[in-house]
């Protein structure tokens, strides 16, 4: 057993594990890092080809070392991973790669954390394994006899093994626009996506400015206000879709984000993709039925390829399902919902994740030393 009874266990090695190690260390408290992958920020690796940050360059740092120019001004995947290596090597982080955390419990005061190479104790434990770890695939009627193709969008990474093909794009959150608009510049013969609430779009940037920073200013106005602003500046920056089968969504962006915490979809292609109908839209999926697909509306159709951008479970249970600590989604009730037992990267936000991360880093570091606003910042490198 590996002891630190001073010191914290984060469990995952991506921006929010690594944010979390880099304000521990810099208030006096040690961290080791536990990251399943290969690598620092790993599950970045997996994703598609042609995934970006949706979030600006200058937003988007993490505490202590800001995002080099070099990188551009919206990072690829690619430049994000380079990014969290340097992260990890600029502050001297403890990154333990290939170790998977397998179940976490109280001891004598402290936290241990099984893994399969042996159990780390602490008196905090941070998790920070993030919400995509589970692919969540819907249970459609008949999706057990279905004899066409069907694929999470876990598995999705570039269009040419959909070459010449017929997809269906199940799912109108962000990767399952881009997917879909990828498709369409991949020479897939036809791209549907099936739409069951529409969806609120938004420029990823209007004028040079970054719909992020819009973000963070209407989340300092009033809710009715707030909403009020976003309705008039979609109104103004996406065309009205409705002819196309994407009405304008009847709830408001914040109204909708406090029921379910969806994001809009921000715009790359998107919304010229379906103008011009390489992307058509359809009713959502009611049921697989042999090789067809049933539509909410009745309709039948026939796709080689149904690509499921359902979306992803945190996968929290085995770690801390018996401790009482998961809401009935599967996601963390607080912050700390019990003593050296924290949690980050965990809960969604209209103004940015890494930039909610990093707010959430340094807090952590507070509430871990007990020493208030006291706790020195992390004075930010630019490059």
């Amino acid at each position: 057993m590996t002891d630190d009874r001073n010191g914290a266990v984060v469990v995952g090695g991506g921006a929010a594990g690594l944010a979390a190690a880099a304000t521990l260390g810099r208030a006096g408290v040690s961290a080791v890092v536990l990251e399943a992958g290969a690598e620092p920020g790993a599950a970045w690796r997996a994703r598609y080809d042609r995934l970006h940050l949706h979030t600006s360059r200058g937003l988007s740092g993490l505490p202590g070392y800001r995002i080099p120019r070099r990188y551009g001004r919206w990072l690829a995947r690619d430049a994000v991973l380079g990014y969290l290596r340097e992260y990890a090597d600029r502050n001297g982080l403890e990154v333990r790669t290939g170790t998977r955390a397998e179940r976490i419990d109280r001891d004598d005061g402290g936290w241990t954390v099984r893994t399969a190479d042996g159990t780390f104790a602490a008196p905090h434990v941070v998790l920070a394994t993030g919400f995509s770890n589970v692919p969540s695939l819907a249970d459609w009627p008949g999706r057990e006899g279905f004899r066409g193709e069907l694929v999470h969008s876990s598995a999705y990474r570039n269009p040419e093994p959909f070459r010449g093909r017929d997809v269906l794009v199940v799912g109108s959150g962000n990767s399952g626009a881009e997917i879909a608009v990828d498709l369409a510049q991949g020479a897939a013969s036809r791209v549907r996506i099936a739409v069951r609430t529409p969806p609120h779009i938004a420029r990823r940037a209007a004028l040079g400015i970054p719909t992020q920073a819009l973000g963070i200013a209407l989340s300092h106005l009033p809710p009715r206000a707030g909403g009020a602003v976003a309705a008039g500046v979609r109104r103004i920056s996406i065309p009205d879709l409705a002819a196309y089968g994407l009405p304008r969504p009847a709830e408001r962006l914040g109204t909708q984000f406090a029921r379910t915490g969806t994001i809009p979809i921000l715009d790359v292609g998107f919304v010229a993709a379906v103008r011009e109908r390489r992307v058509e839209v359809v009713a959502a999926v009611e049921s697989l039925d042999g090789d067809e697909v049933v539509l909410a509306d009745g309709k039948r159709i026939r796709p080689d390829v149904v690509l499921a951008a359902t979306g992803f479970k945190a996968g929290l249970e085995p770690l801390v399902g018996h401790l009482g600590v998961l809401n009935e989604r599967g996601v963390p009730r607080g912050r700390e919902p019990l003593p050296g037992l924290h949690f980050i990267g965990y809960f969604p936000t209209l103004s940015g994740m890494l930039r909610l991360i990093a707010i959430d880093a340094r807090a952590l570091a507070r509430r871990v030393t007990a020493a208030g606003e006291s706790v020195p910042e992390i004075a930010p490198v630019v490059v």
